[in-house]
């Protein structure tokens, strides 16, 4: 395995913004949606509930202010009040908007620019796999431009448990699921793939402490990949970002080099599919 390098009010219209730069006028703002904006963003997970007064300490403004505009979002629904301590928290009309972008925050929309992005930076086979049964199954393969490279047709299946796109997935899958995979026989598809059970098992005990997968001609005969999952809002492995490449420009030194481009870009869009990483402290 590598190194584990590897490893941001009143209800008149705001005054005209300056000009841009480019000498256009930007668009004027009503102040009190931008107020209401910002009284919504003052919740937290760690603050569902606040009082007009502690609002009005958070905005800055009066508090006949804010309790004109929660009365407003309260009639739209946006907010509730508690009727036991008066004070407000946001309202049911919130998810149903929220629903309705996680409904467009698809994986795959959410990947194609970054993953576009990370081709453009290593020059090297980029991948979007998903789990599918047994197998991945690539929804994307931006091709290297070199002449040799790493190919993998859109829709095209491996045998998830050597690939370290499948690898970087089933590391985080419930156990009956790699159970299930291990049962059903892992197959010999190059000569350094590894069909031991009990290998499979600590590698990705492995992959679950460092965070990616390392796949050196398991899967394809003189390539190697690194991948590394991409999780949703539920914390959810939902996909998998690979880099891969022939041994010879793929070298450890390499591997170190596109590692943290790799899970920056997991990271970045497992940030659009919702995901949040836990806090360190």
């Amino acid at each position: 395995m590598a190194d584990d390098r590897i490893a941001q009010g009143s209800h008149e219209l705001s005054q005209s913004e300056p000009l841009a730069k480019t000498g256009r006028r930007e668009p004027q703002r009503l102040s009190s949606v931008a107020m209401s904006m910002r009284l919504l963003k003052a919740f937290s997970e760690g603050e569902s509930e606040i009082g007009v007064t502690a609002l009005s300490r958070k905005l800055g403004v009066a508090k006949s202010t804010v309790y004109r505009l929660a009365s407003t979002l309260v009639a739209e629904g946006m907010l509730e009040q508690n009727s036991e301590n008066e004070k407000y928290r946001l309202g049911i009309a919130l998810f149903g908007l929220g629903a309705l972008v996680r409904q467009r925050m698809n994986v795959s929309t959410e990947a194609r620019q970054h993953i576009f992005a990370l081709r453009e930076a290593t020059n090297e086979t980029v991948h979007l796999a998903l789990l599918d049964g047994s197998e991945v199954i690539y929804v994307y393969d931006l091709e290297s431009t070199q002449a040799i490279r790493m190919r993998a047709n859109l829709g095209e299946r491996k045998p998830a448990f050597c690939a370290s796109e499948g690898r970087a997935m089933l590391a985080f899958a419930p156990e009956n699921k790699v159970e299930a995979i291990i049962a059903a026989g892992l197959v010999q598809r190059t000569p350094q793939t590894d069909v031991d059970p009990d290998h499979l098992s600590a590698a990705l005990a492995e992959i679950r402490r460092i965070g990616y997968a390392l796949e050196d001609e398991q899967c394809e005969p003189g390539m190697r990949s690194l991948a590394a999952p991409v999780r949703d809002a539920e914390n959810r492995v939902v996909a998998a970002v690979g880099i891969a490449g022939p041994r010879q420009r793929m070298d450890d030194e390499v591997l170190a080099r596109f590692l943290p481009l790799l899970l920056d870009t997991a990271h970045t869009i497992s940030s659009r599919l919702g995901y949040k990483a836990p806090a360190i402290y």
